[in-house]
């Protein structure tokens, strides 16, 4: 949330470089994040693990392929809009509280 920003601003780093740095850190610290949750909690769904990462690899992949052929005027756009509606979830979160936080309804 704070790394695309700084990498963008504070350190000049290209579009192109920033988002391919972020979804590495990313998909890194999520693999990580998993493989010790499973191994203190042992309640991981292996399964639904393997197709998430799956669908990480390949929308990196489409990711990437799509950053270079954007101008970079355009994708640091699209990560200033990304980077507030996260601020502003995270805003919404810090205020309301579902009544039942462990179920799920479609209305």
């Amino acid at each position: 949330f704070i790394l695309v920003p700084a990498m963008l601003y504070l350190l000049g780093m290209t579009t192109q470089v920033v988002v391919g740095t972020s979804l590495f850190q990313t998909l890194f610290v999520t693999a990580t994040a998993t493989m010790v949750h499973a191994t203190t909690t042992k309640a991981v769904d292996i399964v639904l693990a393997v197709l998430l990462l799956v669908g990480s690899v390949a929308g990196a992949q489409v990711g990437a392929r799509f950053a270079s052929k954007v101008k970079p005027e355009y994708l640091r756009l699209a990560l200033a809009v990304i980077v507030l509606l996260v601020a502003g979830r995270i805003a919404l979160g810090l205020g309301w509280r579902p009544d039942e936080i462990y179920s799920v309804e479609l209305s």
